[in-house]
């Protein structure tokens, strides 16, 4: 019965990954079509009327979904590094849309940011902590937030080509991290309050986080190769999660220097890895399918 959960647990996480890698695809493809300029809202008001769109959005959905079936046969141990390997499944996808083959460098580097999450995740999951922490510790953390992501999309804003994409994508991986740790927050007070939670100010600082990271998130979509956004994603929305959780839910995060030494060393590794899509063939391969910055995808389909 055991080795059956287990089996359930795998093939979920991974399914939910391959799915959130093709949602993401299917996104990026009518970020890039649309015309629109990054941090612009005009951007998300024209993707929430493309069908393509929804359906990649909702994929990504469907993927949480299948990993909390995979969390009730399985440990978050087991989990959510497995869930954290979509950029392995968009990789061949991105091959295929570009027709290129996949070289030795870009998979060096999917396998380098892969290992580098699952480490960071899997050695010493974060434990303890308060449920539902007062207003003064979240503070520090949405004032940090704030000023990065404001930085780095005023850098964005000034660059063209690759370094665009990393600022985009590293404020909407911040952003998600945050979206994270409020969703936490969110559902701990709904089980506790149920719709005195509306009174808090947790389920609408959710949604801001929510708007501003899909904005992010679709801008850096747009505005290059998802072999280079997806995994500054990937690697900073869980390190700025557990990074929350640990100054603001209190959680500790390794239990021993050993364990914490292997989490500074994944995330190290993780974000080593990202500098090797930036150099790929298939990087530059999906850089010139659309020529221009300003609207980079008017003379490419999806």
């Amino acid at each position: 019965m055991h080795s059956v959960a287990t089996t359930i647990a795998v093939v979920g996480a991974l399914a939910a990954a391959f799915c959130f890698a093709v949602g993401s695809l299917v996104q990026q493809g009518v970020a890039r079509k649309s015309g629109e300029d990054a941090l612009r809202f005009a951007l998300l008001l024209h993707l929430v009327r493309q069908p393509r769109w929804i359906g990649g959005v909702a994929l990504d959905a469907f993927s949480f979904v299948i990993q909390g079936v995979a969390l009730a046969f399985g440990p978050l141990t087991l989990v959510q590094p497995l869930a954290a390997t979509d950029v392995l499944f968009a990789l061949p996808l991105i091959a295929r849309r570009h027709r290129r083959r996949i070289t030795r460098q870009d998979a060096f580097g999917a396998l380098t940011v892969t290992a580098g999450i699952v480490t960071f995740l899997a050695v010493s999951p974060p434990v303890g902590g308060v449920a539902v922490p007062p207003l003064g510790d979240w503070i520090p953390v949405l004032l940090a937030v704030g000023v990065t992501v404001a930085v780095a999309g005023a850098v964005a804003l000034r660059v063209r080509g690759r370094p665009r994409v990393i600022w985009l994508a590293a404020s909407a991986g911040a952003l998600y991290g945050l979206l994270d740790a409020l969703t936490k927050s969110t559902v701990d007070l709904i089980a506790a309050d149920g719709t005195g939670t509306l009174a808090h100010w947790e389920p609408y600082g959710l949604m801001a986080a929510g708007v501003l990271g899909a904005l992010f998130g679709q801008s850096a979509f747009g505005a290059g190769a998802l072999s280079l956004s997806l995994p500054v994603i990937d690697t900073l929305e869980p390190a700025g999660a557990v990074v929350i959780g640990a100054t603001v839910f209190g959680e500790r995060l390794a239990s021993t220097p050993v364990h914490f030494a292997f989490q500074v060393a994944g995330g190290v590794v993780a974000v080593a890895g990202v500098a090797i899509p930036s150099r790929s063939k298939l990087g530059e391969a999906e850089t010139r399918a659309v020529p221009g910055t300003t609207h980079p995808a008017r003379s490419h389909p999806p």
